[in-house]
Parts: C-alpha cells; structure tokens; sequence
C-alpha cells in the first residue's frame, strides 16, 4: 500500500513537471506518465517595443525607411508608439521581412 503512494506521488510530480517544461517553452521528455497535459498552444515571448524600434531602424539604415514608415501607417500610427503592444509582434514579423 505505501509503494502505491510514492508511484502517486511520482506521477503526481512528472506531470507538475511536464507542465512547468511546457510553460517554460521546452519539450516535454518521454516518460512513464502516461496522461500527458497537452499544450494548447504555443508559448510566445512577449515583443518589446525596443526589438521592434531596432528593427526599424536596421531597415531604415538599409535604405526601406518608405517602407517602415508604411508599415507604421497600416497599423494606424505615425510613429512607433503609437503602436498598440499587442501589435508589436505582427510588425516586428513584418519589419523582419523587407
């Protein structure tokens, strides 16, 4: 009986641990668990505007500052902080693909 409570236990701590892994973004290792939570969807990090404005600004010194500033203009703003942070994401994919 007591040999049955450390397999609980352990089960009970491989899943805790699968789901700090998940949270954390890494993969979570085979194991003997057998009911794995399921990651929903994927963890992103978050985008600052600092990494969008440094994007912006590799662009521009490239020689697309047309292109930025129409980028900035599709997201309803005339400049960077105008821009929603939620956006921030979306624009930086976009200022990374010109």
């Amino acid at each position: 009986m007591e040999n049955n409570i450390y397999t609980t236990l352990a089960e009970s701590y491989e899943k805790l641990a699968a789901g700090f892994r998940a949270l954390a973004g890494q993969a979570v290792p085979d194991g003997p668990s057998e009911d794995k939570p399921a990651v929903s969807k994927k963890v992103e990090k978050k985008v600052t505007i600092e990494q969008v404005r440094a994007a912006m600004s590799t662009k521009s010194d490239e020689g697309k500052t047309a292109q930025v500033k129409a980028l900035l203009m599709k997201y309803d703003a005339g400049k960077l902080s105008g821009v929603k942070p939620e956006d921030y994401a979306d624009l930086l994919r976009e200022v990374e693909a010109l």
